[in-house]
């Protein structure tokens, strides 16, 4: 029998002229579902100057690049973006769309499935063809794990974070078309990016951090809070928390680890002060050692890491603290937990 689905897409996202990560991981989870599904694996990319960065997405395993290139896309602009894909879109009649949940993802998704009248499921930790060819999209609910599906609008849409999927084993052999779109001139855009300003971070980011400290509302109140925080720079490490501390007003949603904040990926993982709620733990991928801080002993949290500690963390931290600086005064050098 016919295949009569479309391709899959991934649109890459790229910042300052580089492909992100995000990016080349859903194009190897593409190429993975393509296999199921028997069709291509297609990426959009907009920008300026993105020739160069085209190899990786066919080495990642796309098939076909439809590449936008133009000084009025070298930032992200949402009329824009969103006009070019959707009438591409309309055009090629992709069967599943994938689009990283990052910041310009979560805007950019939404607005696309809205104007192609199709459903959209966001923060997916895992995605899978079924068994009558359809894209089961997995996400955390009810304490637990929930598939969702889009059985009949086209495309079928899905965002995930950074961390969710592993990057794919890059193959430099791979070639592929590259299909050059026109960018349109009379979409003027109500955004445009004028000047951009950049800050150095305050901490150590969390993507990349190979110590995270992460807090929950176990902390008490502020001043609990700022003890797991004093930890953290005492470790050289990533802070990082929960929806509540968020809630709070503890501290900033841009910290917050979990089904819609930051994946994670550290080596050494202390959870201080929380429960072990799987909104939260799931953003913790593949960490190798996790550690948990919690006052009761029956908390689940302790079910799901390696070592426990059951003990108040107001009372713990400032003695693991007081342990640490001791030991880095005796080696005349600081913790390396970013190293």
């Amino acid at each position: 029998m016919e295949n009569t689905c479309g391709p899959i897409w991934v649109f890459a996202e790229q910042a300052e002229g580089r492909i992100q990560d995000v990016s080349l991981q859903l194009v190897g989870k593409a190429r993975e579902l393509a296999g199921a599904l028997n069709v291509a694996v297609e990426v959009i990319l907009l920008g300026d100057g993105m020739n160069d960065q085209i190899k990786f997405l066919f080495a990642a395993g796309a098939d076909r690049v439809y590449l936008g290139d133009a000084p009025v896309l070298a930032w992200y602009q949402p009329e824009i973006y969103t006009g070019m894909i959707v009438s591409l879109a309309v055009e090629i009649k992709p069967e599943i769309m994938l689009i990283g949940s990052t910041c310009t993802g979560r805007e950019l998704a939404p607005m696309v499935a809205a104007r192609l009248k199709t459903g959209l499921t966001a923060h997916c930790i895992d995605l899978n063809i079924n068994e009558d060819k359809i894209l089961e999209q997995w996400i955390p609910a009810y304490g637990g794990l929930i598939s969702i599906i889009c059985p009949e609008n086209r495309p079928q849409m899905a965002t995930a974070a950074r961390g969710v999927f592993p990057m794919p084993a890059m193959d430099e052999s791979r070639q592929g078309e590259v299909v050059l779109l026109e960018v349109p001139t009379e979409i003027a855009g109500r955004i445009q990016t004028l000047e951009v300003v950049r800050r150095e971070p305050e901490s150590v980011p969390l993507e990349s951090a190979a110590t995270v400290v992460a807090g929950g509302v176990g902390a008490g109140d502020e001043k609990g809070w700022r003890q797991i925080a004093d930890l953290a720079r005492t470790l050289n490490a990533a802070l990082g928390c929960t929806r509540p501390v968020v809630d709070e007003g503890w501290a900033e949603h841009g910290i917050m680890i979990g089904q819609s904040g930051k994946m994670v990926s550290p080596e050494l993982y202390i959870g201080i002060g929380l429960s072990g709620e799987l909104q939260h733990l799931i953003g913790v991928v593949g960490a190798r050692v996790m550690v948990a801080v919690n006052k009761d002993a029956k908390s689940p949290v302790f079910e799901q890491v390696d070592y426990g500690v059951v003990e108040d963390c107001r009372t713990f931290v400032p003695l693991l603290i007081e342990k640490v600086k001791a030991y880095q005064k005796r080696h005349a050098a600081p913790y390396a937990g970013s190293q």
